[in-house]
């Protein structure tokens, strides 16, 4: 192996039905060697052949509760890896029961921890066996409004990068509380609190990332003093999160339709973290529904 390119493990797991197979073919695409459906006390012996290997350095391993209760096998495979110097991360992929049970109606499929007929009672049961490894998971991505491409597009967006182990990957989502909170972020702030572009006739057609909501929302005085805030919050929380081992962080910026006040203001928090060393990704989850 390559001794400049250091080990890369990336285990992928969360919800039977939540998009996993499709995650991996992406991560696949993106020159992961994938390993499925692997026991996590098996890790250490993947890494191990890995590292006697002369050019595979990234490695995706989906682990699923086929493997049984296996929390505390991965905890401990993971703390193993990362004292060894391997660059370590858990994706955990989830989606709202209405979805799950969709698509495994729509696939003819039973659940792998369904009884008899009771669908819901097997995704219930999962639920409660993956909750505490959900909790530690390094990226959650909820998968009930996306597609097959979209899916792929975020899981190429959120590890298709090279970067070095100390760098923390910042993403800012912006959205409407009417269509709900996005379940797979870490931090969410509320800017309801704005004028609302909404309320203006020739402003309301548009979005906050056309220049005359844009300059309407930044031009309160209550906008430029809540970034400043946010400039400083960040400016003392992001080299903490990074030495508490976070190597990513999602931050949501909401409003009440999430097509103008939140767009606008993550927007300009994009370019607050990208003045603190960061390259944030911005997505405007809702800016183009009614």
């Amino acid at each position: 192996m390559n001794a400049a390119a250091p080990l890369e493990v990336t285990v992928l797991t969360g919800m039977s039905g939540a998009g996993r197979s499709t995650a991996a073919d992406a991560l696949e695409d993106l020159g992961f060697f994938v390993i499925d459906n692997l026991p996590p006390a098996l890790i250490g012996k993947v890494a191990d052949l890995a590292r006697s290997g002369e050019r595979v350095t990234r490695y995706v391993l989906v682990v699923d509760v086929r493997s049984g209760l296996f929390v505390d096998d991965l905890t401990a495979s993971l703390a193993e890896l990362r004292a060894s110097g391997a660059i370590t991360r858990v994706v955990f992929l989830d989606a709202s029961d209405d979805a799950l049970v969709r698509r495994y109606e729509a696939t003819r499929r039973r659940h792998p921890l369904a009884e008899g007929d009771r669908m819901v009672d097997g995704i219930e049961r999962e639920r409660r066996l993956l909750e505490d490894l959900k909790g530690r998971a390094d990226v959650v991505l909820d998968t009930t409004d996306l597609n097959v491409h979209e899916l792929r597009e975020r899981v190429r967006s959120l590890l298709d990068e090279r970067g070095n182990d100390d760098e923390l990957h910042v993403s800012v989502v912006s959205f409407g509380y009417k269509h709900g909170v996005p379940v797979d972020v870490d931090l969410v702030f509320d800017v309801r609190f704005l004028p609302n572009p909404h309320w203006i006739d020739e402003l309301r057609p548009l979005t906050g990332t056309d220049p005359a909501v844009r300059d309407f929302v930044l031009a309160q005085p209550e906008t430029g003093e809540y970034l400043t805030e946010l400039e400083r919050l960040f400016r003392l929380t992001l080299p903490a999160y990074r030495r508490e081992g976070k190597s990513y962080l999602s931050i949501a910026i909401g409003c009440t339709g999430g097509r103008h006040r939140s767009v606008a203001v993550a927007e300009a928090l994009a370019g607050t973290l990208a003045a603190l060393g960061h390259e944030p990704t911005v997505r405007h989850r809702d800016r183009d529904r009614e």
